[in-house]
Formats: C-alpha cells, sequence, structure tokens
C-alpha cells in the first residue's frame, strides 16, 4: 500500500514540478520528512526523484519547444558545483535546523512571488 501511494504522490508531484518548474524537491522534501526521513535522506532520495521527473519533464517541454539549451546547459553547470557545496554544508546540519531552514526558504520563496 505504501508504494501506491508514492506512485500517487509522484504523479502530483510530476504535475506540479513540469508546471511550475521547481523540480518537485519543495514537494519531494516535505513528504520524505513526513515520512520520518532524515533531512540528509530526504533530501538526497528527492533528488533521485527529481532526477527521473526533470528527465520526462524536459522531454515533454522539448516537444513543444519551450527550453533554450544552452541557458539550461549554463545553468546545470553551476549547478552541479554549487549541487556539490550543498551537499557537504547539509551533511552538518540536523534534522531539526534542515527543516526551519526549509520553511524559511519556501516562505521567503512564496513571499516574493506572491508580491511580484
Amino acid at each position: 500500500m505504501k508504494w501506491i501511494m508514492l506512485l500517487a504522490a509522484g504523479v502530483g508531484i510530476g504535475v506540479g514540478a513540469s508546471f511550475t518548474g521547481l523540480g518537485g524537491g519543495f514537494l519531494v522534501v516535505p513528504l520524505l520528512l513526513l515520512l520520518g526521513y532524515s533531512a540528509q535522506r530526504a533530501v538526497g532520495t528527492s533528488f533521485m526523484a527529481i532526477f527521473i521527473i526533470s528527465v520526462s519533464a524536459l522531454l515533454a517541454h522539448g516537444r513543444l519547444s519551450h527550453v533554450d539549451f544552452r541557458t539550461g546547459i549554463f545553468l546545470g553547470v553551476g549547478g552541479m558545483v554549487g549541487a556539490q557545496i550543498g551537499a557537504m554544508l547539509l551533511d552538518s546540519v540536523s534534522t531539526a535546523q534542515f527543516k526551519k531552514i526549509f520553511a524559511l526558504v519556501l516562505m521567503g520563496l512564496a513571499g516574493y512571488l506572491f508580491f511580484k
């Protein structure tokens, strides 16, 4: 039953990620934290899911000619460097601290989008 619920959640997350371009981590990480994962395992597992979701979304948006590949490659290469730094930083943060930081990031992003 747990796997069916995870697949159903994945469908919803895939729709949300492909629609918003946020990658799905803003939905996957809280779900995994609710399931009792540590912050480090939730983030790492989220990236596995995001990878699969992102490839599928890239194919869908590519068919619709919604992709600027050059810009995406430059952002991706920079993101690869940042991802290594972020993983090292997360290793020194407790799950309780991570939840607070993650909530602040989401609230800041929501406020920015709401008032822009």
